[in-house]
């Protein structure tokens, strides 16, 4: 009960200091870096994780702030979002997850799209979500760059990880939703054509930087180019939404023709080409659970998860893109229903803490409660996955962010 009390007490002053040292109690503690602990403490100083055990192994001095919740987890990372470009109040203004200007546009930066107080980012945070891997819309060809952040700050430096994670492609329905491209065929043919006038681009570049002469100019800068030979390159995989059979199928055929890294985004009808997607070793950020069932969602499984753990294809949860109301989702909810249909409680909430830290390669830093990662923890008063529980804390590089029970 003194526990509870000193907790509530700590969230009404507010307490946010990183600097502050913080006595973290749970009945149960998911560390997801080995067994839950049972009666379990985490330490938290100056910001990063300094202790995880049992409680009797850790004797409070006074000087921490002490809070209790029955059960602790990892702050959540959300694998695929477009919180903080997009907006809760569903207006023009509040919607720079997409520029209808054009269908390749991987110049665009979510950098200088997003918004760290936009409420949506607040809403998400109070349920737990600590890490947001967050950008543009995959409704385009492709549409722009995605990048990850924490939860927090006024400013898009506050709260930036990578600025540049990933880039939001379409190979599905939403990107042939137009004049151009208008099929299939020709959104394949645009992509493939701007993969090869970025490999010319390299080439360029590495003939003018072993050039003698010093008259020899460069290319020009094309931010386009340069953009898509990161991809080449193999330092930022394309992300590529795609959610019927035949997409993922076109998806993995380009990843094959250009060796590119890519990362498979939405996949509904994954389970048909389950051993495909094993050989290629290409990772899923699964669509959420529960995305409307039509269109290219019609032949949604809530069991695709499960069969995608069970295959051992890396597999994390994402909540998605909602061009309405919800404007977003929440993965914890869809990892829930993930557990409800054939995951086991530990690989749901795997696929919403550690699995996509490790997919999103931000593993050293958040995903599981370890010594020497960022304090982000999440603090619930009952099972996470049930309807009825609430998440009664968030703590992020060791500030108490949150304290509204949701």
């Amino acid at each position: 009960m003194m526990r509870l009390i000193t907790c509530l007490l700590a969230i009404v002053l507010g307490t946010t200091a990183s600097a502050e040292t913080i006595l973290v109690y749970g009945d149960t503690v998911h560390t997801m870096a080995g067994d839950h602990i049972v009666d379990g403490y985490v330490l938290v100083r100056d910001g990063r994780i300094a202790a995880v055990g049992h409680s009797d192994e850790y004797t409070a001095d006074g000087t921490e702030t002490v809070l209790h919740a029955p059960v602790v987890t990892p702050g959540l990372v959300d694998a695929r979002t477009c919180v903080g470009l997009a907006g809760h109040l569903n207006y023009d203004h509040d919607r720079d997850e997409l520029d209808g200007s054009g269908p390749l546009q991987p110049e665009l930066r979510a950098l200088d799209a997003y918004n760290p107080r936009e409420r949506l980012v607040e809403w998400v945070r109070g349920f737990g979500v600590t890490t947001m891997h967050t950008g543009h819309a995959p409704i385009s060809l492709i549409s722009g760059q995605t990048m990850i952040v924490k939860t927090t700050g006024n400013r898009v430096e506050d709260a930036v990880i990578r600025p540049v994670a990933m880039i939001s492609c379409s190979l599905s329905d939403t990107a042939i939703d137009g004049d151009s491209p208008g099929t299939r065929a020709k959104a394949a043919a645009m992509l493939r054509q701007r993969l090869l006038d970025a490999q010319q681009y390299l080439r360029e570049q590495a003939e003018a930087d072993g050039e003698e002469d010093e008259d020899r100019q460069p290319p020009r800068r094309d931010l386009v180019l340069e953009s898509l030979a990161g991809v080449l390159k193999g330092e930022t995989p394309l992300l590529i939404h795609a959610d019927r059979s035949r997409d993922i199928a076109n998806a993995l055929r380009i990843r094959e023709e250009f060796n590119i890294p890519i990362v498979l985004d939405g996949a509904t009808e994954a389970y048909v080409l389950l051993d495909d997607i094993k050989a290629s070793g290409v990772p899923v950020f699964i669509h959420p659970t529960m995305v409307r069932p039509y269109g290219e969602h019609e032949n949604l499984s809530f069991e695709t998860a499960s069969k995608l753990v069970k295959a051992g294809v890396p597999v994390a949860m994402q909540s998605g893109y909602e061009s309405y109301v919800p404007r977003t989702r929440v993965v914890l909810y869809e990892a829930g229903m993930a557990a409800a249909n054939g995951c086991s409680f530990d690989d749901a909430l795997a696929m919403i803490t550690i699995k996509p830290a490790k997919i999103l390669g931000i593993d050293d830093r958040v995903g599981s409660i370890e010594v020497g990662k960022d304090a982000d923890l999440a603090l619930y008063d009952g099972d996470p996955f049930e309807w009825t529980s609430h998440c009664t804390g968030v703590v992020i590089d060791g500030a108490i962010m949150s304290s509204e029970p949701r």
